[in-house]
């Protein structure tokens, strides 16, 4: 083995404390003592890390204890690090394949994040995660250091940089980083890249200067001035190497440290360095001091110590003890090969387990992503062929929907067709009955005028007849008086002529065509010309009807922007809908006082139509009122839907309410509403802004 490489090892095993026997005993006494397991595996490590670097077989009872109590407990990161502490010892004993297995059992454990919960928390200020990764951290460390024994120095590298990679994640004043990249120095060592191992060497010397005076310090400087004696005796520069020995001494055995492992090694490079200068009283004294501490220390490589000092009895010319210690150096190398050959071959078929057992979960893991992008192929191909039907089908109804649409389509548009023409007949037939009520107020109100006109000239030529027969008989006086009263007969035909022709040309003011032009009307003459029409309308119809009707206008109402024609027109039907309904009920009355017979009963009843305006705010409100029959509250909701009358079948259209609403809304913006009580009357309100 070289020396480098059996350095290395030292350097990375882990802290240690004081190695006087009553620390050690006090440990066991306390490990009798102890009462919970968590104590028992503390005080077992701590045996552990005492016994590491003087009792190989002890340290690892110690370890095997500590683990045996984690896995009892379910302590997986306590675990890991037993297991990585074991994995570091088993080399020395040259039980490689066991190594690799402990090293991959606590790979295995401290790489899940799901086990650091599992531990043990001492009182150091690191979390949960960064425990976990300082362990992880630990095994990267110690396994990259096994590599030495394989000279594989590619897995050497890996694991320590992934080592100091950790220990710079968790931060802080840990060792993990610094010992990693000391672990790293001694890979450039083994590579020959001196300069590179020395130059971290003395950045580390200052490290561990300055941090201090205690036994971490001390043991750790230790082996820095070790390595770089070690460098310096490479590069043939003797006096710094002996000078860097002789320091190494000094820090390992300061404070009454008891460091086997560091001061076998030094003694070691010591006794050959004097074997070289051919001083044989100084090899033989650092000879003895090695054999004496590997002794001690139990370690299967101190068959190159007996080697050394019978090269030093050698140079003294003592050939029966040279030859003693070459025979067991010769007996101790040989059995030491084989039994390293034999490992190597174990640790070399573990590790080709591993490798076979790595590249089988990568094919099962490609095999399972294929499985799974050939599920998932399937499936979108199932998804693609599910949509495709879905839309197939989808688009089969839509196609079947879009024909029934279609002669839903023409079946509505046939009815629509039906009913604008049934509507326009309707709108006709509303008309010519509006026009039939106009025209018979309108006869009416000419007829008085004419009666007059006729009854006068009547009169007037029998006054004329009786005029020439007075003068025939020269009566003039009386045919003077009988002029005077032909004069005031033709001053009244002029008069109800003049009647007669205002009635006329205001009849053809408002049924010329309109021009939907609003213009200022007088809203209160418009409603007292309407009344009379209605009135004498129904007159006309029904020459038994009698009827009061009053008027209440609001002088200040004025003229207002209206349609006059428009607005005439829905005064109009709603007093002929006034004048029906009192007529309705005063011919109810009289059926059923003939039926009991009690006329009397009838003659109360005296039906009454108003018809008032009122100017509110910023609008004019007209109001047409009766005392008929009223309007049931089931319909009242519906009086002003198209179609919709209360009249007998054949007496009415259903539009006239309807027309009204929509011209006062929508052609004036103003509102049409109902009030009304059942056997009391109805009220029919128009508000109309004022513009």
């Amino acid at each position: 083995m070289k020396t480098y490489l059996k350095i290395l090892l030292l350097l990375l095993f882990p802290l240690m404390v004081y190695a006087q026997q009553s620390y050690s005993d006090s440990l066991k006494l306390a490990l009798k003592m102890a009462t919970t397991d968590s104590a028992k595996f503390s005080i077992s490590h701590d045996l552990f890390t005492h016994y590491t670097n003087d009792n190989i077989d002890s340290a690892l009872s110690y370890i095997g204890q500590a683990l045996l109590i984690a896995r009892k407990n379910n302590r997986k990161i306590n675990e890991a690090d037993c297991l990585q502490n074991i994995g570091m010892l088993l080399p020395e004993l040259g039980k490689y394949s066991e190594s690799l297995e402990a090293f991959q059992e606590a790979f295995k454990i401290a790489e899940d994040p799901a086990n650091e919960s599992l531990v043990w928390k001492d009182d150091s200020k690191y979390s949960l995660r960064q425990i976990r990764l300082m362990k992880l951290g630990w095994t990267h460390l110690h396994f990259g250091t096994s590599g030495g024994y394989t000279n594989n120095t590619d897995q050497e590298m890996f694991h320590i940089r992934k080592a100091i990679q950790l220990g710079e994640e968790i931060g802080g004043d840990n060792l993990l980083a610094s010992l990693a990249n000391l672990g790293m120095a001694g890979i450039f060592m083994s590579l020959n890249k001196l300069d590179s191992a020395l130059l971290i060497y003395k950045k580390f010397e200052q490290v561990f200067q300055g941090t201090g005076t205690g036994y971490y310090e001390k043991k750790y400087l230790g082996d820095v001035y070790h390595n770089e004696g070690s460098i310096y005796a490479s590069k043939g520069e003797k006096e710094k190497a002996l000078y860097y020995y002789h320091k190494a001494l000094d820090a390992l055995t300061a404070n009454g440290q008891n460091n086997l492992t560091g001061l076998s090694g030094v003694y070691w490079d010591l006794a050959n360095y004097f074997l070289q200068e051919k001083q044989k009283d100084s090899s033989l004294y650092y000879a003895k001091k090695t054999v004496e501490d590997l002794n001690l220390f139990k370690a299967n490589y101190i068959s190159w110590g007996y080697l050394t000092l019978s090269k030093s009895y050698e140079l003294e010319n003592n050939i029966d003890s040279a030859y003693k210690y070459q025979r067991l150096a010769f007996a101790g190398i040989d059995s030491n090969y084989r039994g390293e050959i034999k490992n190597k071959s174990e640790f070399q078929k573990q590790l080709f387990k591993n490798q076979m057992r790595v590249k089988e979960l990568d094919q099962e893991k490609i095999s399972f992503r294929n499985k799974i992008r050939t599920n998932i192929l399937l499936g979108g191909l199932f998804i693609v062929l599910v949509v495709a039907f879905i839309l197939f089908r989808n688009n089969r109804q839509k196609q079947k929907a879009n024909r029934l649409i279609a002669q839903q389509k023409e079946q509505v548009e046939s009815a629509l067709s039906e009913l604008k023409s049934t509507q326009s007949q309707l709108i006709q037939s509303e008309k010519m009955a509006s026009l039939g009520e106009l025209t018979a107020g309108i006869a009416h109100e000419i007829q008085n005028p004419l009666n007059f006109v006729n009854n006068f000239s009547e009169v007037s030529t029998e006054l004329l007849e009786e005029m020439k027969e007075e003068l025939a008989t020269g009566n003039t006086q009386q045919v003077n008086e009988i002029a005077n009263d032909v004069k005031q007969n033709l001053e009244k035909i002029i008069h109800h002529g003049k009647r007669a022709d205002a009635i006329v040309k205001g009849m053809l003011q408002h049924s010329r065509t309109s021009s939907a032009t609003k213009e200022p009307t007088d809203i209160n003459a418009l409603c007292d010309e309407y009344i009379r029409l209605a009135y004498h309308g129904l007159r006309a119809k029904d020459k038994s009807f009698n009827a009061n009707f009053k008027t209440n206008f609001d002088e200040s109402v004025g003229k207002i922007n209206i349609i006059p024609q428009e607005i005439g027109r829905v005064i109009l039907n709603l007093l002929n809908n006034a004048f029906y309904a009192v007529s309705k009920k005063q011919h109810a009355k009289r059926l059923s006082a003939e039926q009991a017979g009690l006329m009397q009963n009838a003659e109360n009843y005296e039906p009454l139509v108003t018809i008032s305006t009122k100017k509110q705010d910023h609008r004019i409100l007209i109001r047409v009122d009766d005392n008929g029959n009223g309007i049931p509250a089931s319909v009242k909701d519906k009086i002003f839907q198209p179609f919709f009358t209360t009249k007998p079948t054949g007496q009415g259209t259903g539009l006239g309410l309807s027309i009204s609403y929509d011209i006062i809304t929508k052609a004036h913006n103003g509102k049409l509403k109902l009030e009304t009580k059942e056997d009391e009357g109805a009220s029919f309100i128009i508000l109309l802004p004022v513009i």
